[in-house]
């Protein structure tokens, strides 16, 4: 029996001019951080270090995916609910897409619950041939539990193939117009991307603006999380939920896959999400910056021209979404 179609829903978001956006956001991390400044720039070359993309670019028929969700993971997980991402972006008209953000990895593959930093540009047809399409180029990673001694594994993933949810930027990897974006010293209490939402939901109030984008943490450190074995326990708290996750600290420098949304119309959507690797061996899931007094985010951002919700949980809740 052909699996079932999943469903897909999706609508316009609210664009507007970059010059704008970096004014409200600049007003807004000033409020957050000592030194900042947002500029409209040249996207740089994303393949190149110290950003590691698997494209040159953020611009080209961007999109926002939200796929699945943390319903799908808590209380208790649906291990049937697994992605291949370049189907994904097939469903949100755009194959063969630049893909970059946050999610779960596959189970199934990892052989065990994982942290998944999407970072690919994905097959242009479900089978790829060398004659009629491009197979992709996958620098995934995810981050795992060390089930010896409790540590953070942060290794390569040659799947496609994600969890229960995904939070996804896609795009055809093109250079173009970003948004640059540095900030230094933290000396208010949000996040660095919650501080972006925010202003952008207090500037735009109904108008859905959606970013996607990297950004490296230069210096300092921050807390993320890894995911350890899905739980057998019924998560039914973010107390239980935290109880259950495992935190590190992890050192710069962070590269970070980073998509929010300044207002969800609707759709249940995971406002925002940010999964970050590294090249010395740490990654997971980023809460915030620990030392304040020393972090720098060096960020490059476009906006998003649609939303595509995939696969909405029925059943739903708010635990679990920090």
């Amino acid at each position: 029996m052909a699996a079932k179609p999943l469903p897909v829903e999706s609508c316009s978001l609210f664009v507007p001019a970059l010059e704008e956006v970096a004014k409200v956001l600049l007003d807004g991390l000033k409020q957050n951080f000592t030194e900042v400044s947002v500029a409209v720039t040249d996207c740089p070359d994303l393949t190149q270090q110290p950003w590691s993309l698997a494209a040159p670019g953020l611009c080209g028929s961007t999109r926002l995916l939200d796929i699945g969700g943390v319903p799908y993971l808590m209380p208790l997980v649906d291990k049937t609910k697994l992605y291949d991402l370049g189907q994904m972006v097939a469903l949100a008209e755009l194959p063969g897409a630049f893909i970059l953000g946050a999610g779960a990895g596959s189970s199934r593959v990892a052989g065990v619950n994982c942290e998944m930093m999407p970072n690919a540009t994905t097959p242009t047809s479900p089978s790829p041939t060398p004659t009629t399409s491009s197979p992709g180029l996958n620098l995934t990673y995810i981050a795992k539990v060390s089930k010896q001694d409790g540590s953070c594994v942060l290794e390569r993933f040659q799947s496609l193939e994600s969890g229960p949810l995904a939070n996804l930027l896609a795009c055809e990897g093109k250079p173009g117009k970003v948004l640059e974006i540095k900030a230094k010293y933290r000396t208010g209490e949000k996040n660095f991307v919650s501080c972006m939402r925010e202003v952008l939901g207090s500037h735009y109030g109904e108008k859905p603006v959606a970013l996607g984008g990297v950004f490296q943490i230069v210096s300092g450190k921050a807390k993320l999380h890894v995911m350890p074995e899905f739980s057998e326990k019924p998560l039914n708290s973010n107390e239980d939920v935290n109880q259950w996750l495992r935190f590190y600290d992890m050192s710069a420098p962070l590269t970070c896959l980073s998509v929010f949304i300044s207002k969800d119309p609707g759709l249940d959507l995971r406002v925002e999400h940010t999964h970050c690797f590294s090249e010395h061996g740490e990654g997971g899931h980023y809460h915030y910056d620990v030392t304040p007094g020393e972090v720098e985010y060096h960020a490059h951002y476009v906006l998003a021209e649609r939303l595509y919700r995939i696969d909405r949980p029925k059943k739903t809740h708010q635990i679990g979404r920090d």
